[in-house]
């Protein structure tokens, strides 16, 4: 009840606070309606060319200005791939991995671990504080939504967790989705999915209330089992603005996650046949709860040309997990984090940037039983930056420096930097190099897992240092071809070893150095006046003292065909998803030290189709991996088989 108050009130709150100040609002450049199949020349600008977490500033940045590798999906590229769960679109970007099973999706970000990559949500921060990353499969599609996708070392500019990158999920505001917007579909599975947007907007403010809906029986995921694992899921979500003055403008936006599920776990009797792999498991469930918040002030002196914004966030994660006979395990984890940014354009094309950030993450530990320590701790944490931009009509450039002062850890600087240059009208060159840190977390640290697990408080900070090349290439006036090689190093790997003569699983930091490097390739191309392609491949060579990593395939490959009727009457779109051969672990020895194992490579195929019936209704249907591939993320968890969807969209 106490959380379902506050949910209100930050609601209500967003509801209030409302502003139509385009800089802040990344989503405004829909109403331009434009064809966002069209591959304009590089130069001209549309929605899937803006970026507004490239930099510190807090605005928009031209994707032709950035120096690094980026990806953006606009909303209609979310609606023409009917895409529910954010993390299966994310398999269509390069350089991303995706794995999942029920209650955790992880994501990695060319070959860096789950907890590298930074989400944010509508610039808010979510990852669990706890478990130090976040669990992308409760991130469910919402009307109007868009991404960004930062490849490479991020630390530079948000500080620890964003090693691999960074990936920015922004909601639509009631200026880029005004009025009312629905969908409801049913399914295979027993499975409903609904989602609900409204948005309003006056002359100096705006506001927008999202809610989604998810609830499915599922399917098995046990190697010959046949307990279904389903789950329901609840998000509510509110953001808005307000210009006090022609120069002071508040903004806010919050959000709730609820999801309950089963879940099958690992057979660890070692007189079973089955030891060590994933069994039906009757009573075991998970229960994910999640509230974050922000709100803002931003103030515009010297007619705009310098900006000052202060912000303040929260989030607060309770997990647990549950067995035939009660709580097995919980957690409890919150941030609360406090940023001041001041930006001043110099000229045109000359940018500097002042940024400090403040945060505590408070962790504490809920499993019953008396064997784990249960107290609170927390971590606290100033983070000092300082960026400059250039941005010329053939030359860009882009420098930040970041100083992290730690109370548990050593302090740390980390570095960016990065230029562009165009060759021609058509061809862009482009490098970057950067470090990033990520602090060790409370369960490395102090977690226990009785016989199982023991943390590590002597445990030190990862250090990161990579660089990457790139060359974008407009082709004729329908398509464009980007291409990167990166490479990066890891220092201090936080692992888990099992040392004699208990063999009880405890993290350390290795001595030696793992190592990633790849190729990123994507491909956008109008083939004809109804017929766009979108492609992606990822080559990846990610590798620790010479042994490959888990959980990282070499070969990532995605394509989405889409087809439009003219006046966008109906389309259809097929999306082919291949995921390469991965090593895993295992825990099928009695002593629970890991054996690795190797992951068949997939490939899933995904076709769906809309029609227009009104100006306001359109109908819809989808299935979803419809060869019926048989197939394995982590190792003894089935995922899900062929599943299908029909339902109705409305907008007023």
């Amino acid at each position: 009840m106490r959380n379902l108050k506050l949910l209100c009130s930050v609601a209500g709150a967003a509801l209030v606070w409302a502003v139509p100040v385009v800089a802040q609002d990344p989503d405004a450049v829909v109403e331009d309606r434009r064809d966002e199949n069209v591959i304009l020349p590089i130069g001209q600008i549309e929605d899937k060319d803006i970026l507004v977490r490239a930099s510190r500033a807090g605005e928009w940045t031209s994707v032709r200005d950035y120096t690094g590798s980026v990806t953006v999906i606009t909303p209609r590229q979310l609606d023409q791939r009917q895409t529910r769960d954010i993390a299966d679109i994310l398999r269509d970007v390069p350089g991303v991995s995706v794995a999942g099973i029920a209650g955790q999706t992880q994501i990695r970000l060319r070959g860096a671990e789950a907890n590298h990559v930074l989400v944010l949500v509508d610039g808010i921060e979510v990852s669990d504080p706890f478990a130090g990353e976040f669990d992308i499969g409760t991130l469910q599609a919402e009307i109007g939504a868009r991404l960004e996708v930062l490849r490479g070392p991020q630390s530079a500019l948000y500080g620890p967790d964003a090693i691999g990158g960074v990936i920015a999920y922004e909601t639509a505001s009631g200026r880029s989705v005004p009025g009312l917007a629905a969908r409801v579909e049913g399914g295979t599975d027993a499975t409903v999915n609904g989602a609900l947007h409204y948005g309003a907007v006056g002359e100096w403010w705006d506001a927008a209330l999202s809610a989604v809906v998810v609830s499915t029986d599922g399917q098995p995921n046990a190697r010959g089992g046949s307990r279904d694992i389903g789950r329901d899921s609840y998000t509510v979500s509110g953001k808005g603005s307000v210009g006090v003055t022609d120069s002071l403008t508040l903004r806010t936006a919050a959000r709730f996650i609820r999801t309950e599920g089963q879940f099958n776990d690992s057979d660890f009797d070692p007189a079973s046949p089955t030891f060590g792999f994933t069994i039906d498991s009757p009573g075991s469930r998970f229960t994910n709860e999640a509230i974050y918040a922000l709100v803002g002030a931003k103030l515009e002196t010297l007619d705009g040309r310098w900006t000052h914004d202060l912000s303040a966030q929260i989030a607060d994660v309770t997990r647990e997990t549950f067995g035939a006979f009660g709580q097995s395990s919980g957690s409890e984890g919150d941030r609360v984090k406090a940023s001041y940014v001041s930006a001043f354009a110099l000229a045109d094309q000359h940018n500097l940037t002042f940024a400090a950030d403040y945060e505590v993450e408070g962790f504490r530990n809920t499993t019953p039983g008396g064997f784990a320590f249960t107290g609170r701790r927390e971590i606290e944490q100033v983070g000092l930056v300082g960026e400059y931009r250039y941005s010329g009509e053939a030359f860009d450039l882009s420098a930040a420096l970041r100083h992290d002062i730690n109370d548990l850890f050593r302090d740390a600087t980390t570095f960016r930097v990065g230029a562009g240059y165009r060759i021609t009208d058509t061809t862009r060159l482009r490098a970057a190099a950067g470090s990033g840190v990520k602090n060790p977390g409370f369960f490395e640290l102090y977690g226990f897992v009785d016989g199982r697990f023991i943390g590590n408080a002597a445990l030190r900070p990862e250090k990161s240092t990579g660089w990457e090349v790139g060359i974008d290439q407009q082709l004729g006036s329908n398509a464009s071809l980007a291409v990167t090689y990166f490479d990066s190093e890891l220092e201090g790997e936080i692992f888990t070893t099992f040392p004699p003569p208990n063999f009880i699983a405890t993290p350390a930091n290795r001595t030696t150095v793992s190592e990633q490097r790849g190729v990123e390739v994507s491909l956008n191309a109008r083939l004809a006046a109804q017929w766009s392609l979108d492609a992606a491949y990822s080559y990846l060579d990610a590798e620790e003292n010479g042994v490959e990593e888990v959980r990282r395939p070499q070969h990532i490959a995605s394509a989405a065909l889409t087809w439009t009727a003219p006046g966008d009457a109906a389309s259809a779109t097929l999306v082919v998803r291949h995921n390469g051969a991965t090593p895993d672990v295992a825990f099928i020895d009695p002593s629970f030290v890991p054996v690795r194992v190797n992951l068949d490579d997939y490939t899933l195929i995904n076709l769906n189709a809309r029609l227009r019936l009104t100006d306001q209704l359109s109908a819809f249907a989808r299935v979803d991996n419809l060869l019926d591939e048989r197939y394995e993320q982590v190792f003894s968890f089935v995922s899900p088989g062929r599943s299908a969807a029909v339902g109705v969209e409305a907008r007023f």
